[in-house]
């Protein structure tokens, strides 16, 4: 499995964690807590990951 260092950040408004991995655009989350946030960010990848896939066949 591939590794990805994602950016995060705490909204001072809301208190959500948002997040987003540099230079992969289109991944980038949001969640309650750090947990929410890293799965969020995994479904993101891996739909991306896929979609390109998809194109390159």
């Amino acid at each position: 499995m591939k590794t990805f260092t994602a950016i995060v950040e705490r909204d001072p408004d809301t208190k959500f964690y948002v997040g987003y991995v540099s230079g992969f655009p289109g991944t980038h989350s949001q969640g309650e807590t750090l947990n929410e946030l890293q799965e969020n960010l995994r479904e993101v990848i891996e739909m991306l990951l896929e979609e390109l896939s998809l194109q390159t066949r």
